[in-house]
Formats: C-alpha cells, structure tokens, sequence
C-alpha cells in the first residue's frame, strides 16, 4: 500500500496563518469615516502581529479572535496626530518631556498668524529689500539685557556649540571641573566642546576652583575662558568658585574673551527659597563677553538657543556658515520676539509660567477642586475629524512622569508595542487644555520686578523641573 505523503514543513506552517484576513479586508472592516491610509496601515500592522504571535507558537483560534480589535484601536490611534496637548499633572512647571514652558495665548495666536502666510522674515519692508532674520529679536533682547548685540538658533547646546565653533575652533578653552556638567539627553560640556573642535583644558577640582587656576592655564593657544551655570545641580560647603567678575576682569587683561553658559536663561533677578538664579543682564553687567541660555525655561518662550554679548563677537557668529545650519525658523521668531515684548511691556502676568509660579497655594487648592472643563477639538484637527467630530473627543494625557507615550513605535513590525489605548507610560483623561491654567505643586519665588497683578498675590510657586537646576522647596529640578 501507498505511504501517504507528508506535507512539507513550510506548507504545514504556512496553513497556520491561513485563517487571518487579508489586510484589504480587515481594512474594510474597519470605521468607513477614518481616512484609509489609517485603515490600512492598522490592518497591515495587526496582521503583523497575528503572523508574530502564531510563529512564537499561540493558538492561531486566539490570536485571531484579536486582531479585529487590535486594528481598530491601532486605526483611530493612528488618526491622531501623536504631538499632541496634555495636562501636566507632575507638579514639575518647565517639564522637557512635555514641552518645557507653554507660550502666552497672545504669543500662540501671533505664531499661527505667521504661519499661516507670509512674513517679513527675510525681508525690509521700510526699504524694500532682503533684510535679516536677526532682527526680529536683536532689538528686544538688547534692550532687556543690556548686550551690545544677539542672536537666536535653535537651543542652547546650539548656541555653545557655534560659539566654540567660531571662536576657539583648534584652540583651547578653559573651564573648571566642577562645572564640566550634564545636563539631559546626555548633552555634556566636554562632548559639545569636542565635536566644535575646541580642545578642552580642565582647571581646579571639582569643589574648588580659584582665579589662579585659570591664570597658571593661559598660554598662546588660549581662546576662551568658559564659566558654566550649574543649573541643574550644586555643590555645597567645602567648596569655592571664581564669581563672573573675577573672571572677565582676567580676560580683560589676558586679552581672552570669557563667555558664560547661563541655560536657564531668566530675564530678571530671580530667587528661589533662598538661591538665587542669575540674570542675564546681570552676568554681562559683570564683564562676560558672551552668554548664552535657553528661550524656553525661564524666559517661558519658545525653544530657542539666545547668544548675547559683545557686538564684534556675536557678527563673527552670524557670520559662520554653521548659523545657517542652526538658525530657526518664522514660528521660532514670532514666538520669541512677542514673549520679549511682553517682558517690555510689563505684562509678564501673561505668560503661563510666570503666572504659575506665582500662583499661590489657595489658588491650586481652588483649581484642584474645579470640575474640568470640556475637552477642546481645536488642536490638531484635520478633515476627517470635522466629519465626525472627534477633535472634542481628542484625548488629554495626565503625564505621570517620564517620556509621554508614543504612538506607533511598531508600525510595519511583528513587535509587541504599547498596546493601543492600554497603560503607557501616561495616564489618560478627559477635558482640559495643554499648558494654560495648568499649576504645579506650591513652593516659594520671587519673580521679575514688573508691575504686581493679580497672580502675584500670595507669591507661591510651581516647583521648577527638567530645566533649571535649583532645589525648591525640596522638590527636584533637574536639567
């Protein structure tokens, strides 16, 4: 008798998949309203899945039993935008992962405005000619702090990187041990340092650094003398460090420019439980040559990296082929200049951070227990949702700390990602807009000396996290 044959071992494993559905018809499966670019990536990607959990030996009854549900959470995940508003439930005010400051209402319209047409950006309309994207922002920030010019890129890691690039490139740069720091997303002073192809010369230790150390380093290839704020940690007592005076004086007399790393970059004396953060206008007051900071601490702007200082110094910056590559763009500029505008003009009230920092603590107790408003559809809202209305039903994530979730690490993969609408790393919830009206956890500020509103009252603050280095209240602030 006949031996019957066997099938091949790729056949028998070939009919274990034999019972998904093709991805033409679990795309038709799906919401008919969602664009079918959406439908079909989610059911590309649930198949995907389904093929990954049969192959790693579960039932193929089972898996399919899913993939239906897991295609339609994956299909209206996909419809959303994945930058999108959340509420800030931390209690850490300028938080990286989610966006460090919110801008001003006033400050938002005006960027939607330029964005939405065209702009002066490059152009001289009182004389009808190319003009400067420079000066958008030159004049104000001038007029706050004193320098003689500035300029903006992209961040600050940006800025220190153009200005080692240009002004100590193959040279040395001078800078104590204590303050060689780290800040987040391991962005280190020595790393930056050495890809601007500046060479490093390390002074002092890391608890005491003296002027006589920076004077016994000088030599012919000196170029800079780099002072950087420890804005996300500090030392205390057996310690010592030579003050911005001290050191621009030497420079002065050394002939090397001294340039200060501030970052956090606040416009006005500022002081925190008892420390105090550095101003601008403060530390070029002192006698530095160049200081650069951030748009988006505790400027309470948009991300921005701002160099200020000496006019011959900063057109040498302008001027490096590198500004181009780091300049920023009409948004980034209508941002910042009406945030510096708003300082001027003494309404810093408006701006969401200030206003959170002052908020005191009967006024968070107040919000806490407000019911939450409705939730707004007008971010983020493209055709399909005004067909179905889904921008009210946009969702608000409650960070509880960490990276925000993301939204299709595993499209086109069998990997097993976050499971669509499941627990990420967020919280989700209902109602509320991003940024305005949202408070930290109470602690104690000074703020700018502008005229006092209504916020001001009872001075308390929202602690101060993921950018500035200070310690308030025993709440940490890390960089």
């Amino acid at each position: 008798m006949a031996r019957r044959s066997e099938s091949p071992p790729e056949q028998s494993g070939a009919r274990r998949f034999r019972s998904l559905p093709a991805v033409h018809a679990l795309a038709a499966s799906l919401p008919p309203d969602l664009p079918a670019v959406w439908r079909v990536e989610a059911a590309k990607t649930a198949i995907a899945r389904a093929r990954a959990r049969i192959a790693d030996g579960e039932s193929p009854e089972r898996v399919l039993s899913d993939v239906a549900h897991d295609a339609g959470r994956l299909a209206e995940r996909y419809a959303h935008p994945s930058l999108r508003p959340v509420i800030n439930a931390t209690g850490v005010v300028l938080h990286t992962n989610l966006g460090r400051a919110p801008l001003a209402e006033a400050v938002a319209a005006e960027v939607a405005a330029v964005a939405a047409g065209y702009s002066t950006l490059e152009y001289d309309a009182e004389h009808g000619a190319r003009g400067s994207r420079h000066v958008h922002v030159e004049h104000e920030l001038t007029a706050i702090t004193g320098a003689e010019a500035a300029m903006a890129v992209n961040n600050n890691a940006a800025a220190v990187f153009l200005a080692l690039h240009e002004l100590a490139r193959g040279r040395e740069v001078v800078v104590s041990r204590g303050q060689l720091v780290e800040i987040g997303g391991s962005f280190r002073i020595p790393d930056v340092m050495a890809a601007s192809g500046a060479r490093l010369v390390e002074v002092g230790t890391t608890n005491k650094t003296r002027l006589a150390d920076y004077r016994q380093a000088f030599g012919p290839e000196t170029a800079l003398f780099l002072k950087v704020h420890t804005s996300n940690f500090r030392l205390s007592g057996f310690v010592e460090s030579t003050e911005a005076e001290e050191l621009a004086a030497l420079g002065r007399e050394l002939s090397v420019p001294v340039m200060e790393d501030l970052g956090s970059g606040v416009l006005y004396p500022l002081t925190l439980d008892g420390f105090v953060e550095p101003s601008v206008g403060e530390v070029l007051k002192a006698g530095v040559d160049l200081v650069t900071f951030s748009g988006d601490k505790l400027l309470g702007g948009p991300q921005a990296g701002i160099i200020a200082g000496r006019k011959d110094l900063v057109d040498r910056l302008k001027r490096n082929p590198l500004a181009r590559a780091l300049r920023v763009d009409k948004m980034t500029l209508a941002a910042l200049e009406l945030t510096l505008r708003l300082y001027r003009e003494g309404q810093q009230e408006s701006i969401p951070l200030w206003a959170m920092l002052n908020a005191s603590p009967e006024e968070l107790k107040r919000r806490a227990r407000m019911a939450p408003p409705p939730a707004s559809g007008r971010a983020g809202r493209g055709p399909h949702d005004r067909a179905r209305g889904t921008g009210a039903r946009r969702r608000r994530v409650a960070a509880r700390g960490g990276d925000a979730d993301r939204r299709h690490p595993d499209r086109g993969t069998g990997g097993d990602g976050p499971a669509p609408g499941g627990r990420a790393s967020a919280a989700e919830s209902a109602g509320g807009g991003a940024g305005r009206g949202r408070r930290g956890s109470p602690g104690r500020a000074n703020g700018p000396p502008a005229r006092r509103g209504a916020f001001d009252r009872g001075r308390g603050a929202g602690s101060v996290g993921g950018a500035v280095g200070l310690s308030v209240g025993g709440r940490g602030l890390s960089g």
